[in-house]
């Protein structure tokens, strides 16, 4: 993923953290958040640091039957020196590719189990016994 020199993280984010980019042959969307309750940013008592901003990414394809088949990816940035955290690219670039890379390693598991899966033929159904004649007085 190359990020976008004209945005803060490197890709266009909406006023609620979310966004979405294409990697790949795939959607990624991603969603930035942080442990607040939504206020204005403020020290954490205990800590003396602002909360770290989370940057996850999720790739999700749908597949036969309903099936869907998904990879996830987690960045945290982290804020130093009593300052917020700042708008890192890097970071998008980070959680696009873990979670791509999460994507691959679950596809490749899941052939693996469809290749070793044989499936248990259903038992044929045993023959009625043809009826036996009357007998004869």
């Amino acid at each position: 993923m190359i990020p976008d020199p004209n945005q803060p993280w490197g890709v266009a984010i909406d006023y609620a953290g979310r966004g979405a980019v294409a990697e790949k042959g795939h959607t990624v969307d991603l969603r930035l958040y942080d442990n607040s309750l939504g206020g204005p940013l403020e020290v954490d008592p205990m800590t003396g640091e602002y909360p770290a901003v989370y940057v996850t990414a999720q790739v999700a394809e749908n597949g036969e039957g309903g099936a869907q088949l998904r990879g996830y990816g987690l960045v945290m940035v982290q804020p130093s020196n009593g300052r917020p955290a700042v708008p890192d690219p890097a970071a998008v670039v980070g959680a696009v590719a873990a979670a791509l890379a999460d994507f691959e390693v679950r596809r490749t598991a899941f052939a693996a189990l469809c290749a070793a899966w044989v499936p248990v033929p259903e038992p044929e159904p045993e023959p009625e016994p043809e009826p036996t004649p009357p007998t004869e007085p």
